[in-house]
């Protein structure tokens, strides 16, 4: 397996790239949120997500958390919530950049709690986080997994997870539904597509072998550890997942007015 990482532009470069490959079951996109995100937010994509890639297969689906520096006087959400409405546009967030998924949930939370929170967009989740860890910003919307570390070691402290339920991996933080911001799921995911045109088969191959690699102990324990859910489900369940995310993320985008070239 030849890994081609073809960054850039919210990972719509290497989407373009597979989008216009030989559909010949040689070559596969593994993406992530950020591409349903990036179906309303860009002006002009190259390529379709819809009609010229095939989803395969989720790979991992890991619940966002939202981390703020220890000095944050604020030890649950509620209280977080009402320790930005004491200082409206005064309390900021950083997030991986504008218009990713986590520079969302905070306009999502800033809409739903009247918080008022400022966003500061870093070029990345680790600028970010490690803005948030020197004390540059007071909060940042980032995935369970990335965070993992800082939130065992302490230099960060979790408030919560935007999850149906709470973190088999982290069963002290609570959801954000416990702490007053119902209805508000947040995922980090990653997944797979194939060129229009693959094969039926190929892409069922692919599925099945996925499904099983993530069914071995080894996988599980590395997935747990970051909080993650492995993912091998049908293809027809992850287009519809990826479907429902495409229109989510889309309002978000539309309700405030972001607009990537």
């Amino acid at each position: 397996m030849i890994i081609d990482n073809r960054a850039g532009a919210g990972g719509t470069v290497g989407a373009a790239v597979v989008a216009r490959a030989q559909p010949d079951g040689y070559t596969f996109l593994v993406g992530a949120v950020h591409h349903t995100v990036a179906v309303s937010a860009y002006k002009k994509l190259s390529y379709d997500l819809d009609k010229d890639l095939i989803p395969v297969t989720g790979m991992a689906y890991v619940p966002d958390v939202l981390v703020v520096n220890p000095k944050v006087p604020a030890k649950t959400l509620p209280e977080f919530i009402a320790y930005c409405k004491a200082n409206p546009g005064k309390v900021d967030y950083g997030s991986s950049g504008l218009g990713t998924t986590r520079h969302l949930a905070g306009e999502i939370f800033n809409a739903r709690t009247g918080a008022q929170m400022v966003h500061v967009p870093y070029k990345g989740s680790g600028p970010a986080t490690a803005a948030l860890i020197n004390g540059e910003v007071s909060a940042v919307f980032e995935g369970l997994g990335s965070a993992a570390g800082h939130i065992r070691s302490g230099t960060v402290r979790a408030l919560a997870v935007f999850a149906r339920t709470r973190s088999p991996a982290f069963p002290d933080i609570p959801t954000a539904a416990e702490g007053g911001v119902p209805d508000f799921e947040s995922l980090s995911w990653y997944g797979l597509w194939a060129p229009a045109g693959t094969p039926r088969e190929v892409v069922a191959k692919l599925q099945s072998e996925t499904a099983k690699v993530f069914e071995a102990p080894d996988i599980k324990s590395i997935w747990f550890q970051q909080g993650a859910e492995p993912g091998g489900e049908a293809s027809d369940k992850y287009a519809a997942f990826v479907k429902a995310e495409v229109g989510k993320w889309g309002k978000v985008v539309r309700d405030n007015n972001i607009t990537l070239e």
